[in-house]
């Protein structure tokens, strides 16, 4: 395998795309050897799905894409970007407030942290941002 793996897809702004950019990452994994029944690949497909929410939910009209990056570096980390043309960060809420949405960064945190990772954001030079997760790679653990 090489030092350095990199897979993207941008996709509209829509509903539907989350699912798409789910199956999207889950398969690029499953061909760099994650299997796709492990903790490991169901976390990560949460994270994206929750990330790529976001991305539709809460910047449609302002961003008609989005961009999802997956890269493997040296088979020891892998990230994992959300990219949109929106400039405001996402936000995490207090666990104490009592609402049926909201909880997205929530769970992106606890499962990356969990999973021995962490969560950044970078703004792109159009005034958009990426939201990455890095995670180590476990594909020879699992």
């Amino acid at each position: 395998m090489a030092d350095h793996q990199e897979a993207t897809v941008t996709l509209p702004s829509a509903p539907a795309s989350v699912a798409t950019a789910r199956r999207y990452v889950a398969d690029v994994l499953a061909e760099w050897g994650l299997p796709d029944g492990s903790d490991a690949a169901y976390a990560v497909r949460l994270i994206v799905s929750e990330l790529v929410t976001n991305a539709v939910q809460h910047t449609r009209g302002q961003s008609p894409t989005f961009t999802v990056e997956v890269r493997l570096e040296r088979e020891e980390q892998l990230r994992i970007g959300v990219t949109d043309s929106h400039p405001r960060h996402p936000r995490r809420l207090p666990v104490a407030v009592q609402q049926d949405n909201g909880r997205g960064m929530v769970i992106v945190r606890a499962l990356t942290l969990e999973r021995g990772g962490g969560l950044s954001v970078t703004p792109t030079p159009d005034g958009g941002k990426t939201v990455w997760i890095r995670l180590p790679w476990t594909a020879s653990a699992a």
